[in-house]
């Protein structure tokens, strides 16, 4: 049977990048009856503006609901949002960090987790989904090319949200690797419009994230330096009392602040070529 087949409720976790996208496209096209699928989009605050006109696009051209949400410190957790309501200046995000009192890591990638993973769960929750009883399928847009992150899901630990969902690869299962995904979008009308350099494609959803190289970041930060005052301003301080004060705090103690690189961005270098390796995210392509 088609790895894109569906049975009972499957939710597909659109990233808002073109691997997972091209995962919703096969889904589409595999199933005649839909009713039972839950496509959601996590967003954060500081995706890239062409990430979510990508999402946008994607519903409206294969007419097929996508459910926002964002990530709220309240009772619910989570808030439903869309195209024009969505957060652009990383709100979702900072208020994490103001709840948790400090600041994700490579450790720690509490980010992923608190922004994506888990307001998912608690969303399908309060449409009475995803129990215990009765977990649901859900589908993330990880490649067989990709076999460390396809290792990771498949021996994952157990852990308290692995019970409400059993998590799916379908591309993996499918054997899909990164060309097949760059030749159907090569087929299409349309594309995520990320920035390149030198043919490659610079940003990612998450537009600084502090897993990118240091040097990634760097070009990133030269060729548009107020992405990064966000990213500076977190690191310039620590929530206390529910206020932000100045403290130091940094996302990655292995390299300069973001600040750092805002000030060293004055030098006018290629500092793309030759990146250091980027970090595995499963905020997903």
């Amino acid at each position: 049977m088609s790895p894109y087949k569906i049975s009972g409720t499957t939710v597909v976790s659109f990233s808002g990048g073109r691997t997972s996208a091209y995962m919703l496209r096969q889904v589409l096209d595999s199933n005649d009856d839909l009713s039972d699928l839950v496509v959601t989009f996590a967003n954060t605050g500081k995706e890239h503006p062409a990430t979510l006109e990508f999402v946008q696009e994607c519903a409206l051209r294969w007419a097929v609901p996508i459910i926002w949400l964002e990530f709220r410190d309240n009772e619910a957790g989570f808030e439903v949002v869309h195209f024009a309501t969505a957060s652009r200046q990383g709100e979702p995000f900072e208020a994490l960090i103001r709840k948790r009192k400090y600041l994700p890591n490579p450790v720690t990638r509490f980010c992923t987790i608190d922004l994506k993973i888990r307001i998912i769960h608690k969303y399908l929750r309060s449409l009475g989904l995803s129990t215990e009883e009765a977990p649901v399928d859900m589908m993330t847009g990880i490649r067989a090319d990709e076999p460390r992150r396809v290792m990771k899901i498949r021996h994952r630990k157990s852990t308290s949200e692995s019970k409400w969902a059993s998590m799916v690869m379908p591309l993996a299962d499918a054997g899909v690797g990164v060309q097949d995904v760059s030749d159907f979008w090569a087929r299409q009308p349309f594309d995520l419009m990320l920035p390149t350099i030198n043919g490659r494609t610079l940003e990612g959803n998450c537009d600084l994230c502090f897993l990118k190289g240091a040097k990634q970041v760097y070009s990133i930060i030269a060729s548009d330096r107020p992405k990064a005052e966000w990213w500076a301003r977190m690191e310039s301080s620590v929530v206390s009392g529910g206020k932000f004060t100045g403290d130091g705090a940094r996302f990655r103690s292995d390299r300069p602040s973001y600040q750092q690189m805002i000030d060293y961005s004055d030098i006018q270098f290629d500092m793309f070529a030759d990146h250091d390796e980027t970090i595995d995210c499963f905020c997903g392509d």
